[in-house]
């Protein structure tokens, strides 16, 4: 397929009809609105099936069940409707269900903006639900990336039956670039899932469940879940921009951010200054040892978001006290400057160690 000029919506909504999706159940709220307005008009051509939900509770419950049947299905939200859906997230992890969850973040807490924020790093990797549960999550920093990660989403929740959350933001969501769709997967050519609610006959039934009234079957069940999540361990994905050598610091960013990084660090050795950039794809599994690999090649640290701070916990686990960590964000829907970041990292490298 050749490449097309399209909004970053409108790819990752692309993205999963490539990847055999055939079932979508949302509510609108921005700036992801138009997933689910992509998905209605695309779904019924190639046989699909788009149902706006009463809520966003409603659309993840569907979900749950649309799984269960053996279906591929997601959905799209935004920050609170992430929250709404909190619940269901923790009942299809426990019951072993592959959905797969955009979340196109906006400005919180709270009701909070609609402009572009990364807000909800802790929501995502942590738990945003209820219960020992993780999310494998995926956080793309161009369009073309949100439209494979979407893909990959799809076969890695098929792959350990656990859901997955691409987190983008609003920026990635509403940004044009070129895209090209690089596989193309036709429902019926999937592999089946012979412990799906099927109906089909000369076999046992099939029951999905997350409910054990009898704790000892419940811990063997949250220690299974566990090792599970633990294998996830080898999905771990990270890039890095000039951090093969001594550096004076070492930027540590994701998403949308990593790329005004990019133009910060290019701005910033032109003046001489060493700069790198990390950058985790994965966000659950974080790219730790990879990490701290790439922070023995640097004097200092300097992790950037669109938050007060949430990643910076992760980052300073990993340096454990072994270089200087900084910190700088921008919250609320304000976006940094590639200026503004650099003269951050300049500031960062003119303290004494």
């Amino acid at each position: 397929m050749a490449k097309k000029l399209m909004k970053g919506c409108e790819a990752i909504g692309e993205a999963a009809i490539q990847a055999g999706c055939r079932l979508f159940f949302g509510y609108p709220i921005t700036p992801q609105n138009e997933i689910p307005e992509y998905m209605s008009g695309r779904l019924p051509q190639v046989g699909g099936v788009f149902l706006q939900a009463e809520s966003e509770v409603a659309a993840s419950n569907m979900l749950y069940g649309a799984a269960g049947a053996g279906c591929r299905c997601f959905t799209s939200s935004s920050s609170p409707g992430i929250s709404l859906m909190a619940e269901a997230m923790s009942y299809i992890a426990a019951s072993e269900l592959p959905v797969v969850f955009v979340n196109i973040m906006r400005a919180g807490p709270g009701l909070g903006g609609i402009l572009p924020s990364q807000a909800d790093y802790r929501q995502a990797t942590k738990g945003g639900g209820h219960g020992d549960y993780r999310l494998l999550v995926l956080a793309p920093s161009t369009v073309q990336e949100a439209a494979d990660l979407t893909m990959e989403a799809f076969d890695l929740a098929d792959k350990y039956r656990s859901p997955v959350m691409v987190l983008g933001d609003g920026l990635i969501g509403q940004m044009m670039e070129p895209v090209e769709f690089k596989r193309h997967i036709e429902p019926e050519d999937l592999p089946s899932k012979p412990w799906a609610t099927t109906g089909a006959h000369g076999r046992a039934p099939n029951i999905i469940n997350s409910l054990y009234l009898n704790p000892e079957d419940l811990e063997k069940h949250n220690w299974d879940l566990a090792r599970k999540f633990q294998s996830m361990a080898s999905e771990v994905r990270h890039e890095t921009y000039l951090a093969d050598e001594k550096l004076d610091v070492l930027i540590v960013a994701y998403g949308t951010v990593a790329r005004i990084a990019r133009t910060s660090i290019d701005a910033l050795r032109e003046k001489g200054l060493k700069v790198g950039l990390f950058r985790p794809v994965t966000l659950y599994p974080y790219p730790s040892e990879a990490l701290a690999r790439t922070v023995e090649l640097a004097d200092k640290v300097l992790v950037t978001e669109l938050n007060t701070g949430q990643m910076l916990d992760d980052v300073r686990a990993v340096v454990a006290g072994r270089r200087p960590v900084e910190f700088f964000g921008r919250a609320g829907g304000m976006i940094m400057s590639a200026e503004e970041l650099a003269e951050n990292v300049e500031r960062v490298a003119a303290v004494p160690a």
